[in-house]
C-alpha cells in the first residue's frame, strides 16, 4: 500500500472507521431530504412552480452568474497561489518575507470581510466577490503548492542543478509537475470551497444562484405562504451537482495524468 507523501495511508480500522461515518452521514443526508420532500409534497403547489419558464430562467442565470464568479475567482486564485508560493520558496530573504505576510494576512481574514471592504471601496458587486475569494482562496492555495513542493524528494532539485538548470527551470519543470500530481485533489476541495464561497455575492446584491432564489421565493405566492423551502432545497440541489460536476472533472485530469506517467 502506497502512501502519500503529505499524509499516512489509513490502516484498516480508520478505513472501517471512515466507512462507517459516510454510511451513516449519507443516510441522514438522505433522511433529511426525503423528510423535505414529503413536507412540500404536502403542499401541493410547492414543486409546480419549477414548470413556470420564467422561474427557469431566473434559475438559469443565476447558475451562469455563480459560475462565472467562480471561473474568474479560481483562475485568479490559483495565478495568486502560484505566484506566492513561487516567493515563499524563493532564495531573496526580502522576497520570502514578503509572501509569508501576504498569506498569512489574507488567510487570517475572513473571506465575507474581503468581499465587503472592496464592496466599500467602490468596486462593482461582481469584482468585490472575485476579488475577495481571489485573494482568500488564493493564499490557501498558496500553502498547499508550497506543501506539495516541499514534499519532493530533495534529491530531485540537486538533480536539476547538476544538470546546469537554473533555479525557476527546476521549479517550473522538475517540482511543480510532480507536486501537483500529489496536492490535485487538496487544490480541488479548495476549489470546492471556492465555488461555494460564491454565495457570499448575495450579501452585496450580486445576482448569483442564492440570490435568485431569495428573490423568486420572496416575489412568488403559492399556497402556504412564500416557498422559501421549495426554492432553497432546489437551489442546494443545483450547489450540490456544480460540486460534484466539479469533483468529477478532478477526477478525470487525475486519470489522465496518471496514464502519462504510465
Amino acid at each position: 500500500m502506497n502512501a502519500g507523501v503529505l499524509f499516512d495511508a489509513p490502516g484498516p480500522k480508520a478505513r472501517r472507521r471512515i466507512r462507517i461515518h459516510a454510511v451513516a452521514a449519507t443516510a441522514a443526508l438522505l433522511t433529511l431530504v426525503g423528510f423535505t420532500v414529503l413536507r412540500l409534497s404536502a403542499k401541493g403547489s410547492a414543486w409546480e412552480l419549477f414548470s413556470s419558464p420564467e422561474l427557469q430562467q431566473r434559475l438559469a442565470d443565476g447558475v451562469l452568474a455563480t459560475l462565472k464568479a467562480f471561473a474568474l475567482a479560481g483562475v485568479g486564485s490559483l495565478a495568486l497561489g502560484a505566484l506566492l508560493a513561487a516567493g515563499r520558496l524563493s532564495r531573496c530573504r526580502a522576497v520570502r518575507w514578503a509572501a509569508t505576510g501576504v498569506v498569512a494576512f489574507f488567510r487570517a481574514l475572513p473571506p465575507l470581510v474581503l468581499v465587503f471592504a472592496l464592496y466599500a471601496g467602490a468596486l462593482p458587486p461582481l469584482w468585490s466577490l472575485v476579488l475577495g475569494l481571489a485573494l482568500h482562496h488564493g493564499c490557501a492555495q498558496a500553502e498547499l503548492l508550497r506543501a506539495g513542493i516541499d514534499a519532493v524528494p530533495r534529491g530531485q532539485t540537486e538533480a536539476g542543478y547538476a544538470v546546469g538548470m537554473r533555479g525557476y527551470r527546476v521549479l517550473a519543470t522538475v517540482l511543480v509537475p510532480q507536486a501537483l500530481r500529489t496536492v490535485l485533489p487538496t487544490v480541488v476541495s479548495q476549489l470546492v470551497v471556492t465555488l461555494k464561497d460564491t454565495s457570499l455575492g448575495y450579501l452585496i446584491g450580486y445576482p448569483e444562484l442564492l440570490h435568485v432564489g431569495r428573490l423568486a421565493a420572496a416575489n412568488t405566492v403559492a399556497s402556504g405562504g412564500h416557498p422559501y423551502a421549495a426554492l432553497l432545497t432546489a437551489t442546494g440541489a443545483l450547489y450540490v451537482a456544480l460540486c460534484l460536476a466539479l469533483s468529477a472533472l478532478a477526477r478525470w485530469i487525475e486519470r489522465l495524468g496518471a496514464r502519462g506517467r504510465g
